[in-house]
């Protein structure tokens, strides 16, 4: 609203042309240039736009009577100062003037006089009500005002707390934002030494910094120590004459609890020394506010100090442990290794490679295939062998929410024992062989020089029988090491369909023998692999030997195989007994044989080693799952003879 015109304006709404020109002599006189309306919708509209100085109208129009319309253009222009016509001085209408506060009124006899003192008079009452509503304004604009920039100052201060993490410089600008907004001349931010049970200067404004540093306040009988009792707001003025211990003389103080979590922690205040607080109340909100940004300050400092003792104990755990440690995250970057990792990979311990992706730092195959199978539920474990002859046992574990662990075991010693134990098991193995087709072959000739009698035939199958279990188990080890050392391999396209429906044909009467059914999910024409066949035979017959053996009658075998991109993945799942969790990390190794299995079970032990050993001379990969329950499941990875 405006309330200065220049030159003052007065709006005449009378429908007397002789009333009309006397007015308009008058206000013309008094300065005020004259602008006329006929009617209440032409006066609505300039009244909408601007305030007139003088509003003179009477109390009828032709339209009717003015007061009902007059009354909302009061309420939207109170200041406005009105000079209301009445025709006659006995008027049914007066009392009603009277309540809208229309106190400026004329009626005939209309005297010039008259009207000049009473048009002076509601002009003047209107510069006042206008100077008044101007100082109104003002003051309500100093105090917006003043509130926006303690808004800003505290939009500032949160910033400040939010962005750095040096708590001296935060609680000491909260002190300083204190004495400022609140127009006092020195701030003191003090907390509770649990030791000693004093409280002590954490910041402070305008205190030498001698005293900040030696300040220490006992909690009886002082002022920031009933606050610290009472967790509430202490104010010290020259209306409080009380003589209470502030280890300093002021003339007036305001001390407000800091809480945590409902714990009075220590006491924000300020004070001066040579007059009173401008505001004690306004003051105390303020320090209110601020107490809750040092309590936030100090939060974010335990916590900031917790997270940095515990990342240090991470870090020395990872730095001195024997296992090499890489952390991705979701996005595969890397995000931690330790200096075991970067010393096997070749990579220098520094912060260079941290955030870069996994596979921008894995440049070893086997490790770059290992972490692309992450989600495509391949094997998340190989053995790498370094630059040095080191061989490392990786494992990849995902990790909910954050990724996925890297963890590289050394596992030279344990590969060079397992290549002595194999060299010794070859050469026993060989030697084993001459002796045991010796004992076969006399055995044999027993009936022939001689009759024998029923116990003693019933004794010479038995003889018979063990003696072929131990060729059967020589021939595995003599085949397992001929795998391992890739003697005599000769590598050729296969087609792997082929072979397993061999295979299949070949062990129908075994299945037939225990009531198991055998599913074969292959698709037609599946493209080759470059592998040794017989060896690719052996694979087939071990996996499905080992799932014949360890079902059930009655139960279902499934040999499944499907093409991923560049790897043909073949899948035998049974719904047999199943493997603990616990033997599942040993059931490749030679002689193994789960714990859950009978004696009465058939078997060397080393079907699943034969078939790791001839999968990964074909550089493919092969692993075991077992849940409780449901059967076992074993996947084999080749990859497929490159096209021509």
């Amino acid at each position: 609203m405006t309330f200065n015109h220049t030159p003052p304006t007065a709006l005449l709404l009378l429908p007397d042309p002789v009333v009309e020109h006397l007015v308009k002599q008058v206000v013309t006189a008094s300065g005020c240039s004259v602008i006329t309306c006929t009617d209440r919708q032409s006066a609505s509209q300039y009244l909408a736009e601007r305030s007139p100085s003088l509003f003179v109208l009477a109390e009828r129009l032709p339209e009717g009577s003015t007061l009902d319309w007059l009354e909302p253009v009061l309420r939207r222009n109170p200041a406005m100062p009105v000079l209301f016509y009445m025709g006659k001085k006995e008027n049914a209408a007066q009392q009603r003037v009277l309540e809208m506060g229309l106190v400026f009124t004329f009626s005939p006899p209309l005297l010039y006089q008259e009207m000049q003192q009473r048009v002076t008079a509601a002009l003047r009452r209107g510069s006042q009500l206008q100077d008044w509503g101007q100082r109104h304004i003002r003051g309500n604009t100093d105090r917006l005002r003043q509130r926006l920039d303690e808004l800003e100052t505290m939009t500032r201060l949160g910033q400040t707390i939010t962005s750095t993490l040096n708590l001296d410089d935060v609680l000491r600008a909260i002190v300083e934002t204190a004495v400022d907004l609140t127009g006092s001349e020195e701030g003191s931010l003090l907390l509770m030494d649990t030791e000693t049970g004093e409280l002590y200067m954490r910041a402070g404004r305008n205190f030498q910094e001698d005293f900040v540093r030696t300040f220490r306040l006992p909690i009886t009988d002082t002022l920031a120590g009933s606050v610290l009792r009472s967790g509430q707001p202490v104010v010290l003025d020259q209306n409080t004459p009380q003589k209470i211990k502030t280890s300093y003389l002021v003339h007036s103080l305001v001390y407000v609890p800091l809480k945590l979590r409902g714990t009075v922690i220590g006491v924000l205040g300020v004070d001066n020394r040579t007059g009173g607080m401008l505001d004690p109340d306004r003051t105390i909100k303020v320090l209110l506010a601020l107490a809750e940004y040092a309590v936030i300050a100090l939060q974010n400092a335990g916590i900031f100090s917790d997270m940095m003792a515990e990342r240090n104990q991470l870090q020395a755990i990872l730095a001195n442990i024997q296992d090499g440690v890489l952390v991705i995250d979701l996005d595969e970057r890397l995000i931690l290794m330790n200096p075991l990792a970067s010393e096997a990979l070749g990579l220098e311990q520094n912060s260079s490679w941290l955030g870069r992706p996994i596979l921008d730092v894995l440049e070893p195959e086997p490790l770059r295939q290992l972490v692309g199978g992450i989600g495509k539920n391949n094997s998340n474990h190989v053995d790498w062998t370094a630059e040095g002859g080191r061989v490392w046992s990786v494992q990849l574990t995902p990790i909910p929410e954050v990724g996925a662990a890297i963890t590289m075991h050394d596992v030279s010693h344990l590969k060079k024992m397992d290549r002595i134990k194999s060299e010794f098991v070859h050469t026993v193995s060989h030697d084993l062989r001459s002796p045991l087709t010796a004992i076969l072959g006399y055995v044999e000739l027993i009936d022939r020089v001689g009759p024998v009698n029923e116990m003693q035939r019933n004794f010479i199958k038995r003889v018979q029988a063990s003696v072929q279990n131990i060729t059967r188990l020589v021939d595995d080890l003599v085949s397992l090491g001929q795998i391992e050392a890739s003697f005599d391999l000769s590598r050729e396209t296969v087609r792997m369909d082929q072979i397993a429906r061999f295979v299949a044909e070949e062990m129908v009467d075994e299945f037939h023998a225990m009531n198991q059914t055998l599913n074969l999910v292959i698709p037609n024409e599946l493209p080759a692999v470059l592998a040794d066949p017989l060896q690719m035979r052996q694979l087939v017959s071990h996996l499905l030997d080992n799932a014949h053996k360890y079902t059930p009658d009655g139960g279902t075998i499934t040999l499944a195989m499907e093409v991923d991109t560049n790897q043909l993945i073949l899948v035998v799942q049974d719904t047999g007994v199943g493997i603990p969790s616990l033997d599942l990390l040993y059931v490749f190794e030679k002689f193994y044989r789960g714990a859950n299995v009978s004696t009465e079970t058939s078997g060397t032990g080393l079907g699943l080693a034969i078939v790791k050993s001839i999968v990964e001379s074909h550089q493919g990969r092969v692993w075991v799952e077992s849940p409780p329950g449901g059967g076992t499941r074993v996947a084999v990875v080749l990859p497929l003879a490159r096209q021509s």
